[in-house]
């Protein structure tokens, strides 16, 4: 069924950068013939969240309701909607439009089409209007970016699939990470967590790098073979030369070089963490040894959704704090301060308390 009401939502949002989130009245398009309602459950807490509710990255408008890592129930669709039905459990991650003709949605990177439109910050280019995101208790989007979730997994830990999950994974696809091979993560985050479970699911030897004592008894529980303090310079001359892939989370500045050095010949380092300043990279750190250096975000459609479904299949799930949506500011302040293990996510049924 399809109606033309715009639809009335509420949520928390930052009206000016790094102010605090505070409650915030709106509405969202009406259902169009190929969208569908979702009703909000849960909604994880990315550090990009962070990042541009305090305007460090380009592009910052207000107010803005933050969130992209959105689980739901499917509670109205358009009349042409063929995939979808009311009740259905659905994920939506960073993006929710592309222009569907260029290259790069050809090919199912529909993150990398120039006129993307992001779930929240953005606006909708192929029909007009502002997005806000999940910290939200609906969401009105094309059919074509609400992907199926299993039945049978737990909603709340595979809510951070549809950033950390899929940003994480797809890289390890695309470079073919499997059995055999020795893998390192840089960071243990809420990236890198996802890292070395998927890492470990795919039958490499995994390796954490941190600067933390507290998190080695960690790592090796939720799948790495070993872990490797990057501040004892001994600790890493081990390590030099040995590695087929590094998967670099660390979303602030640090040694790039150090991690670069620890890749074997022609082999590569992914990087996926994003800071707010440019890293510095010494170019023979590159050239002996030919290694390669990429970077990746997020995935298409397609890839999300053959990762949501490997995750089901392979009991993969985020390690979660589930809070409130009154303590989002306390969770943004913890985020800063590395003080979670190792997803937030909001439970959206707090917003009628």
């Amino acid at each position: 069924m399809t109606t033309n009401k715009t639809i009335v939502s509420k949520g928390y949002a930052v009206h000016n950068a790094g102010e605090k989130l505070s409650p915030f009245a709106f509405n969202r398009r009406a259902v169009g013939a190929s969208d569908v309602l979702i009703d909000i459950k849960y909604c994880g807490v990315c550090h990009s969240d962070i990042h541009a509710a305090k305007s460090e990255w380009h592009g910052s408008s207000f107010p803005m309701v933050p969130g992209h890592e959105i689980v739901g129930i499917v509670k109205e669709v358009g009349s042409l909607v063929k995939n979808l039905k009311v009740g259905d459990r659905v994920g939506v991650g960073t993006v929710v439009g592309s222009c569907g003709k260029c290259d790069s949605c050809m090919s199912g990177d529909q993150q990398f089409c120039n006129e993307a439109t992001w779930t929240y910050n953005s606006t909708e280019k192929q029909i007009g209007g502002t997005t806000y995101g999940g910290y939200s208790n609906n969401i009105v989007v094309d059919e074509r970016f609400a992907l199926k979730l299993d039945p049978k997994i737990d909603m709340a830990s595979t809510a951070p699939l549809l950033c950390a999950g899929i940003t994480t994974y797809s890289p390890m696809k695309r470079w073919k990470v499997g059995p055999g091979q020795k893998v390192g993560v840089v960071g243990l985050g809420g990236l890198g967590h996802m890292a070395v479970k998927f890492a470990h699911s795919m039958g490499a030897k995994v390796v954490v790098f941190t600067t933390s004592d507290s998190k080695v008894k960690d790592a090796l529980r939720l799948g790495a073979d070993e872990v490797v303090l990057s501040n004892d310079k001994k600790s890493m001359e081990k390590q030099a030369n040995s590695f087929d892939f590094i998967i670099d989370t660390v979303s602030a500045q640090h040694d790039i070089d150090s991690m670069l050095s620890m890749l074997k010949r022609d082999r590569v380092m992914v990087l996926v963490g994003l800071p707010n300043k440019p890293h510095q990279i010494n170019a023979q750190t590159l050239i002996h040894g030919r290694r390669i250096l990429s970077g990746s975000i997020v995935g298409g459609v397609e890839e999300t959704q053959e990762m949501l479904d490997y995750s089901a299949k392979h009991g993969i799930k985020s390690d979660i704090e589930l809070i409130p949506i009154q303590k989002i500011n306390e969770a943004y302040e913890r985020v800063l301060k590395s003080d979670v293990k190792y997803r937030f996510v909001i439970n959206m049924e707090s917003l009628n308390k």
